[in-house]
């Protein structure tokens, strides 16, 4: 008998720079050891699915986001933008926020990828009480 996948949910609720790597370097990782990864964008964490939005570092660390970029990219540590489409290519599941969606008056055609899914509280809710770990960012 073939053990089952283990399932994380993840939910991205900000877009700041530092909160944009830490979902997808855990995404792109859960995949990478087999795990059936979801996750969920909603509120400030919709920016990050926008097709041109760059992540920048907030508050008074906003001047050092290119310090940090270039350090990151000196240690090899993939972009946003390649960490996003790593996690396309793995088979992460990516889910927009509707209500978001709504209230931020964001349409699908503003997204980076066509095949994101559109889905409700409620729906996420679903996949996340059937996840063997659930992580809010």
């Amino acid at each position: 008998m073939a053990e089952e996948r283990k399932k994380i949910a993840i939910v991205v609720s900000e877009s700041s720079l530092d909160k944009a790597m830490m979902p997808m370097i855990l995404a792109t990782t859960g995949a990478a050891l087999d795990a059936e990864v979801h996750v969920f964008f909603t509120f400030w964490g919709m920016n990050l699915l926008k097709k041109d939005y760059k992540p920048k570092l907030k508050g008074m660390m906003k001047p050092f986001t290119g310090m940090m970029i270039s350090k990151m990219k000196k240690h090899n540590i993939p972009t946003f933008e390649e960490l996003r489409q790593q996690c396309k290519e793995l088979g992460v599941k990516i889910y927009a926020c509707s209500t978001t969606m709504d209230l931020m008056d964001i349409k699908k055609e503003d997204l980076f990828d066509k095949s994101i899914e559109v889905v409700g509280a409620a729906k996420f809710l679903q996949i996340a009480l059937d996840a063997d770990v659930t992580l809010f960012i």
